[in-house]
């Protein structure tokens, strides 16, 4: 049966239970503002009871230390969501700074490559000044003029396009230099806690790997795995292996063609790692594919105006009395072409204006030099040999059908589209990603209020034990005393 000593047990298991409650509740506070900590709650055990001659008397209870609150499957929806916001959020920057190239110029330095579309309109322009006087040495000169601008503007985008791409190669070689920090730290963590708390929640250790899982996250996209001993393993979405328990493979970068590449051992993850997400995958799309693509359409407009412009002057005669020469440098093939542009023509009496054959004073050339701007499959190209010998198939056009301006618009609408496209994706994904750290901070982030009414609690509960602690004092204290009234206590 129970015993006055054995009461004197139980309730201070209680106020030692309590104790330690409160000191849980007093870390939580002194950690309201700590980024990453998660608040923890104090763990109740009831002891197992006694029994004597058949009947169960109750043995108190023991807190058994905190445990913290948190939703692995929310911390998984949101390290996803945030690589996914950061790739489209890296993406964005740099499509808008290749957008940036072809904004019409501003007159702030550096704020374009001059206005491509309006560069056009005024070299095909020129021409329409020289039918009216096609001797006049100084509309020749305009001629020349517009041509080095439309050129110049058009090599600039193309140097402002290649510079980006060297800038994101660079920085997809740092944020692979920041993963693998990041997968080290992980790994040594996960020993940590497989040899500390192997099967339960190891607070503040844990605290730091998910600060770290959620910087991979924004870095590189990737899938946990929880593993036996409260461990993880790491793999990219694609699946190669980045953290093994205690175990990382490294991220290393290697050129290829002049680009940088990404392997994990001996396997090029470059392309994978572009769909992958995070802040890698974003510069990957952007160096990869963005660029490319607004260079390759560039390439093809300064391709496809030097060669008509070039043979169309070379049909007819200048006020030499000889066939006209190059205007623009002859690319030899598209790629490349926009880097390459200039006018090689430095003598404007070079200027074929009149028709092969016809007398100085002819303005028959200058008139279908004009017309070009309009023609989106110009006669010139009809069974044209190509620089580089090769003899243009019928049906075949250099700008897809379009005039050299409705090119250039159709074009920069395209670029306009997929900034837009990129933008709402971007746009919905933050939004996703506040929605979801709402929802992690009511459940993980510490409360004052809550730890307030918590504290109370405990304290009352404490205050209580003490009670019965005194009140088990008097009593022991009067039967030490035969019932006699005494000041010991």
């Amino acid at each position: 049966m129970g015993t006055i000593s054995s009461a004197f047990g139980l309730i201070t298991q209680a106020l030692d239970a309590d104790q330690a409650a409160l000191n849980v509740v007093a870390n939580n506070v002194a950690n309201a503002n700590t980024s990453g900590y998660t608040r923890e709650t104090p763990n109740w055990q009831e002891n197992p009871p006694i029994v004597i001659n058949g009947i169960a008397n109750g043995a108190g209870v023991t807190e058994t230390g905190a445990t913290s609150v948190r939703d692995r499957v929310l911390t998984g929806r949101l390290d996803q969501q945030q690589q996914l916001a950061s790739a489209s959020g890296t993406r964005l920057a740099a499509l808008n700074s290749i957008e940036a190239l072809f904004t019409p110029d501003t007159g702030s330095a550096g704020s374009s490559a001059g206005d491509i579309g309006n560069d056009i309109s005024s070299f095909f322009s020129s021409f329409s000044s020289l039918e009216a006087d096609p001797t006049n040495n100084a509309l020749r000169q305009q001629v020349l003029s517009t041509a080095s601008t439309l050129a110049g503007d058009i090599s600039n985008a193309a140097a402002g396009l290649n510079s980006q791409s060297a800038a994101l190669n660079q920085e997809a070689a740092g944020a692979a230099t920041q993963v693998n920090a990041l997968t080290g730290e992980i790994a040594q963590l996960n020993l940590q806690i497989e040899s500390a708390s192997p099967s339960r929640d190891a607070g503040a250790l844990e605290d730091m790997r998910q600060q770290d899982l959620s910087q991979l996250s924004q870095l590189i996209g990737i899938n946990q795995v929880t593993t036996s001993g409260n461990g993880l393993s790491i793999t990219t979405t694609s699946g190669q292996l980045l953290v093994s328990e205690g175990t990382t493979v490294p991220l290393t970068t290697g050129a290829v063609d002049g680009v940088t590449h990404f392997f994990l051992g001996t396997t090029d993850v470059t392309t994978q790692l572009a769909g992958g997400g995070g802040e890698l995958g974003g510069y990957l799309t952007a160096r990869d594919q963005d660029i490319p693509n607004v260079l390759g359409s560039l390439d093809q407009l300064a391709y496809g105006v030097s060669v008509e412009v070039n043979a169309q002057n070379h049909a007819g005669t200048d006020l030499n009395g000889t066939s006209g020469a190059d205007i623009f440098s002859s690319p030899t093939q598209v790629a490349g072409s926009a880097a390459a542009m200039s006018v090689v023509m430095t003598d404007p009496s070079r200027i074929a204006a009149s028709a092969a054959g016809a007398a100085t004073g002819d303005n028959a050339n200058a008139t279908a030099m004009a017309d070009l701007a309009d023609l989106g499959d110009p006669p010139i190209l009809s069974g044209l040999t190509l620089p580089g010998g090769t003899t243009l198939a019928s049906g075949q056009t250099l700008l897809g059908g379009l005039t050299p301006s409705g090119y250039y618009s159709n074009f920069v609408t395209t670029l306009g589209s997929t900034v837009a496209q990129v933008q709402t994706e971007n746009t919905a994904q933050n939004a996703s990603v506040t929605q979801l750290q709402t929802q992690n901070n009511a459940l993980s982030s510490v409360n004052l209020n809550d730890e307030a009414a918590s504290l109370q609690q405990f304290e009352r509960s404490y205050q209580a034990a003490s009670e019965v602690f005194t009140i088990l004092n008097t009593v022991i204290a009067s039967a030490l005393n035969l019932g006699v009234q005494t000041a010991v206590s």
